[in-house]
């Protein structure tokens, strides 16, 4: 008679591969909370998703029905920053606890990012149409209403007209080909992010908070998300191989690097790597 069926169960990592694996259904929030399960194992991401939509709730119960867009916003934003009270984290932005969304939502505080995540989940519950934006230096979302758009920052609550925006691009404006520098249309830096970019920029804003603190073990497992998030960014795959062999797990770390090196045979850095690889193997 067989012997009884043992299923493993999937680790944190094999739960954010699945919801990020196709860009058609990736649900973003869902992956922005799974993030946090390297430095909180034992949060419970659907807990944490009912979280927010009590949050949505208890505004949208609020709302009359035939309440106009324009209304709903006002409402959003009240009961959003003066109620709730979120806001930006001004006094530490750089603590790796504002991209974490279950801290978020414990804190009231964090980053643009993780602040936009949550705002735009209740405003899209409350019947509004909320984008996020991956604007240069700082992430913002935009609402389309019937007589325009309107965007707004979620780490200060404001709404920021034309000329504002226009000022908070100048430090990074590039060249665009068909445009001259000056003639860029700031409609280009305001189309809406993709789910896979957002989280994208919420890992690189781990990494490099755990970069700069010298925090390896925590900065390799941010960089598995992102190799897993961007299979095709191979420089990702690099830099976890080098993580890797920091770490001393050397065998891996020469596996991530001769597919870095399979992929990109001609990068600037691939001698070098290349040099790296070799040492590793003879290690071992």
């Amino acid at each position: 008679m067989p012997g009884p069926v043992h299923f493993e169960a999937p680790t944190a990592l094999d739960f954010f591969a699945a919801l990020v694996a196709d860009d058609a259904s990736l649900p973003v929030l869902e992956a922005a909370i799974a993030v946090a399960q390297d430095d909180l194992p034992d949060i419970d991401v659907q807990e944490v998703l009912a979280q927010v939509d009590a949050l949505a709730d208890r505004l949208r119960r609020r709302l009359p029905a035939d309440a106009a867009p324009l209304q709903r916003l006002r409402l959003l934003n009240q009961y959003f920053f003066q109620e709730l009270g979120f806001a930006g984290n001004v006094n530490d932005y750089y603590d790796a606890g504002n991209s974490l969304l279950p801290v978020v939502l414990q804190t009231r505080r964090g980053i643009p990012l993780t602040l936009a995540l949550v705002y735009i989940e209740i405003a899209t519950q409350a019947g509004l149409h909320a984008r996020g934006i991956a604007f240069p230096g700082h992430f913002l979302v935009k609402l389309h209403l019937p007589r325009g758009e309107v965007v707004v920052d979620p780490f200060s609550g404001r709404s920021l007209a034309r000329e504002e925006l226009e000022e908070r691009l100048l430090p990074f404006r590039r060249p665009v080909p068909g445009f001259e520098l000056d003639e860029v249309p700031l409609g280009l830096y305001l189309q809406p992010a993709q789910p896979r970019d957002i989280i994208a920029r919420l890992l690189r804003n781990l990494k490099e908070i755990h970069r700069s603190a010298q925090d390896l073990p925590r900065l390799a497992a941010v960089q598995r998300r992102l190799v897993l998030l961007l299979p095709q960014c191979w420089g990702e795959r690099r830099d976890l191989a080098l993580l890797l062999a920091q770490l001393g797990c050397t065998q891996e770390a020469a596996a991530e690097m001769a597919t870095y090196l399979q992929h990109q045979p001609d990068a600037d850095d691939a001698p070098l790597m290349r040099n790296e690889l070799a040492r590793w193997r003879q290690a071992d």
